[in-house]
């Protein structure tokens, strides 16, 4: 998880009875990313004893939580653009249509604005956060639950190095990686081009003339937030708890495989909508081949009832992933590849096989795959055989354990928590007015200056200028010498 904060530029610290007010703003029916930004407000809980949540589903809360209704043709709306969600991971329109509806609710505005909060907490993957913020006047942190590709920050990307959202490419490129990663530059350009325009005429409609925003210059207002700069800070694993034993029904299975050990199977929340009779019949027969126990998040009550389940195969509603990924007979984790099920399985050592579903889950998973803790293998080319080959190939071959474990060592060993970094980083930015001294100024700066452009075009036409201007003195000499020889001659 990273993550950045912006501050409006004409944003004063507030010091009224409500200073050092924390606000979560999520809306969480559409976005799965809430499970991030609830951990943040229970942590602010913990150490600063407030924070208030937004959303629009009512459910009981340890903190003070807002909740309001979406517009009456919301869920038609939902349904129409799930499809294309699950394709294209963006579905703007609809985001469109939350923002529009939200801006409007004047009661929710003047109470958010009546409570006078120092600092709003965002999800980034919500556009409509910034422009909330921006209304309020308020400065924000966001919580990026994605990889840093998915939105343009106005983070250095050297793109011969730093490879666009969805190329599927590593930061090692050869030639044609280059390539391909100059053009997809421009169609995901195009693509980001297209998201801000959808939020066009909602600005338009709740910012007065002369003072709307730029969707674009919101998000790069960065003031914490490939190389890294200073105002990047890392918070991943905010979601991560102290290890339990796990229940004894677990136990029980996992002892009748001994030393084998046993597969951790998560595919998310959102499998239901890829599961096929013919996909469980393969993954059933995959697992079938292993000699661990396989504990598979697979509801029973939708278990085909003419496949025949697999001896080695324990399939249950719900299970505690992270104490399970923490056990010391876990051999393997079979997953999605959500950034928070791949930050557990990284801080308990575990490797992977990845069956990337939608959104930055191919993306994540190519970064598993680069750097060896695991494998990865497509929804669609999922046969027995080529899932059973892979599992085998992860637990068999220790460098993939290795290189897990390795990756866990540098997570447990930094010197403060994940916690204790989100909170600290979130006092500076209070205590300071914002963190402007950590920002670059290369934020200020056009883009054709970054790249010095300016420049290079200034030296080209002092050089062919003085290219130029030498070739007409060479030629006026040239005349004039030749002009003497035809005087001297009699």
């Amino acid at each position: 998880m990273n993550e950045k904060a912006t501050k409006p530029e004409k944003h004063k610290s507030s010091k009224s009875k409500h200073s050092n007010k924390y606000k979560i703003i999520g809306t969480k029916r559409y976005c799965y990313h809430h499970a991030n930004v609830n951990p943040c407000c229970m942590i602010f809980l913990t150490f600063l004893n407030i924070c208030v949540f937004l959303g629009f589903k009512e459910e009981e809360k340890s903190y003070q939580a807002i909740t309001w209704l979406p517009p009456e043709d919301y869920n038609k709306e939902f349904k129409k653009y799930f499809d294309f969600f699950l394709k294209e991971a963006l579905y703007m329109e609809l985001q469109g249509l939350q923002c529009s509806h939200l801006l409007k609710r004047n009661d929710i505005m003047d109470s958010l604005e009546n409570e006078n909060f120092d600092l709003l907490f965002v999800d980034a993957f919500d556009l409509c956060s910034p422009l909330v913020a921006e209304k309020l006047g308020k400065p924000f942190v966001s919580v990026l639950p994605t990889t840093f590709g998915y939105m343009d920050f106005g983070l250095p990307s050297p793109l011969s190095y730093v490879p666009v959202f969805n190329s599927l490419l590593s930061d090692r490129m050869g030639f044609w990686g280059r390539v391909k990663n100059f053009l997809m530059f421009f169609d995901f350009s195009v693509k980001q081009w297209q998201t801000h325009s959808t939020f066009d005429n909602i600005i338009k409609e709740h910012f007065p003339e002369g003072s709307r925003p730029v969707l674009s210059h919101l998000l790069k207002k960065a003031e914490l937030w490939f190389p890294l700069l200073p105002n990047t800070v890392y918070v991943g694993g905010l979601m991560a708890k102290p290890v339990k034993a796990v229940p004894q029904e677990f136990e029980n299975f996992i002892a009748k495989f001994g030393d084998s050990g046993f597969v951790l199977v998560a595919l998310g929340s959102l499998i239901s909508n890829y599961s096929s009779h013919e996909l469980l019949k393969e993954m059933n027969s995959a697992f079938a081949h292993l000699p661990q126990g396989v504990i598979w998040r697979c509801k029973p009550s939708h278990w085909p009832k003419d496949i025949s389940l697999a001896e080695n195969v324990k399939i249950v509603d719900w299970l505690p992933q992270s104490d399970l990924l923490a056990h010391p007979r876990i051999r393997l984790f079979v997953t999605h590849g959500g950034l928070n099920s791949i930050m557990e399985a990284i801080q308990h050592g575990v490797p992977m096989v990845g069956i990337p579903l939608f959104g930055d889950q191919p993306e994540n998973l190519f970064r598993i795959e680069a750097k060896k803790f695991g494998v990865s293998i497509q929804v669609k080319q999922i046969k027995a055989e080529t899932l059973a080959l892979k599992m085998k190939q992860v637990i068999e071959d220790k460098r993939y354990k290795s290189t897990a474990v390795a990756a866990s060592i540098i997570r447990r060993s930094h010197p403060l928590t994940p916690s204790q970094r989100l909170v600290g980083w979130t006092n500076h930015i209070l205590q300071t007015g914002g963190a402007a001294h950590l920002k670059p100024y290369s934020f200020q700066e056009s883009w054709y200056q970054q790249y010095l452009l300016d420049v290079f075009l200034f030296l080209l036409v002092v050089t062919l200028g003085t290219m130029w201007l030498c070739g007409k003195l060479l030629g006026m000499v040239a005349r004039w010498l030749c002009g003497a020889r035809k005087l001297k001659k009699p």
